[in-house]
């Protein structure tokens, strides 16, 4: 692609831009390339100083022309800043007026986290009703058992979902928002990608209210909800653009308390959403320009997070990167790392963002070769300086692979257990969505090899 233009995007702290029309529906429309008009994004603050997002809409070097005709799709509000959970209150009376709470791990309960979003909720006039408690990736009966609770007494028009947690419980308030008003299904099962009767979500789920407390999976700000299942065994996406959070309410002091390992893996999960995106066959320029920023903060950020919990600067960067990760998959889609990640996730029960952080190195050298010049773009921008592209490459895998290391991540999968009679059953499940946006084709008997070769 000739390099034809460049373009930025400048926030300055404690100002506002202009705000854009507010699309509460955001679906229904028709685009000029087809397919549903996005929702326009409120204008998120900016931390710290002035930052400018660059977006190399066309790139000289690239081989794989971009086609400028895009959707974006992005909650219709987005709320960002250290302490402003307090304004759940406000934000969720504008939604409804009975609040069911999903919420993940008891940290949230011992930290006084729920005890003071029930107290918010109370004071702006919102009933708040704890609904269900997730500690793993929700399962279908998971989402099942809940939402059968959830239809009794249903007042459509005045409730609303406030999620609070890890990805596992935004995804799981996301579903059960659908679940809710959909019930042409006997189960989510009925509405899963690829394994269910195929329905699709007729009616407008409840509104939901997404409040993240990892720095990983950017649910807060993506269309979908993983759900998994173990007989048979498969991890697949409840997927509509009518499940994108209405507000996505991001404080990153809700990070402080989440431990080590946590913040490790949903730490790496952020860097390789947005490393996977900006690589991705599907990949368009507004998305890349924010993969761009939120590498910038995410590449020194998530080592001070792992090692000082408490750092203000290390967790505000890290949950804006996850946030501009949420954006950046749900309008350019992801690739290999997250297509073998659901698979050791179901057949190996691996954490998500652990099994993303190991499969990325291998993933990157298994796409070097088309993705070359954005690979070596994407050095550059993480502070490699190189005599040649390949160099540039070489030193930016290990860099990735050094940040694992330091942060506690493994390097290979025979480390989390994995047993060579697994790897065909990984293979079959790995083809997925992510994997469709993988840069080049992998056939099953390359993945094989790529698999057995971890081990």
């Amino acid at each position: 692609m000739p390099r034809l233009a460049q373009q930025s995007i400048l926030y300055q702290r404690g100002k506002l831009l202009p705000r854009v029309p507010r699309f509460e529906e955001p679906f229904g429309l028709e685009s000029p390339c087809g397919g549903p008009v996005a929702s326009e994004p409120d204008i998120a603050y900016a931390r710290a100083q002035s930052l400018r997002i660059t977006a190399n809409v066309v790139c000289e070097e690239s081989s794989r022309p971009m086609e400028l005709c895009y959707d974006f799709v992005s909650p219709p509000r987005i709320v960002f800043g250290w302490g402003r959970r307090r304004e759940v209150g406000g934000l969720a009376r504008s939604l409804g007026q009975r609040a069911f709470i999903v919420h993940g791990s008891r940290t949230l309960e011992r930290a006084g986290h729920l005890a003071e979003l029930s107290d918010q909720l109370r004071q702006a006039g919102v009933e708040p009703i704890e609904l269900t408690r997730i500690s793993r990736e929700p399962l279908v009966e998971d989402v099942d058992r809940a939402a059968q609770h959830l239809r009794v007494g249903l007042r459509a028009e005045t409730d609303l979902i406030v999620a609070i947690g890890g990805g596992a419980a935004i995804d799981l308030g996301k579903a059960l928002a659908a679940m809710a008003t959909n019930t042409e299904g006997d189960s989510v099962r009925d509405y899963l990608e690829g394994v269910g009767r195929g329905l699709a979500l007729t009616a407008r789920p409840l509104p939901v209210l997404a409040m993240p407390t990892t720095a990983g999976t950017g649910s807060e700000a993506t269309k979908n909800a993983v759900i998994s299942n173990h007989e048979p065994a498969f991890k697949k996406s409840l997927r509509s653009l009518q499940m994108v959070p209405r507000i996505a309410l991001v404080d990153p002091e809700l990070g402080v308390t989440a431990p080590p390992e946590v913040t490790a893996a949903s730490g790496m999960d952020t860097v390789t959403q947005l490393i996977e995106s900006y690589l991705s066959r599907k990949a368009q320029p507004i998305p890349q320009a924010l993969c761009v920023q939120g590498l910038r903060l995410a590449f020194p950020a998530v080592r001070e997070a792992v090692h000082d919990g408490t750092s203000r600067s290390a967790r505000e960067a890290m949950s804006h990167a996850a946030l501009l990760s949420g954006l950046a998959l749900a309008n350019s889609g992801l690739g290999m790392a997250h297509g073998v990640a659901a698979a050791l996730g179901v057949h190996c029960n691996i954490p998500h963002g652990l099994a993303c952080a190991v499969m990325l190195p291998v993933t990157l050298q298994t796409n070097r070769a088309p993705c070359s010049a954005e690979m070596a773009d994407l050095a550059r921008l993480c502070g490699i300086e190189a005599a040649t592209t390949d160099a540039a490459i070489e030193d930016f895998i290990m860099q990735i692979r050094d940040i694992n290391a330091e942060i506690g991540i493994p390097a290979r999968l025979s480390e989390l257990g994995v047993r060579r009679d697994q790897v065909s059953a990984i293979v079959a499940g790995s083809r997925g969505n992510s994997m469709s946006g993988n840069p080049v084709d992998v056939s099953d008997e390359q993945l094989s090899s790529i698999l057995e070769g971890m081990l």
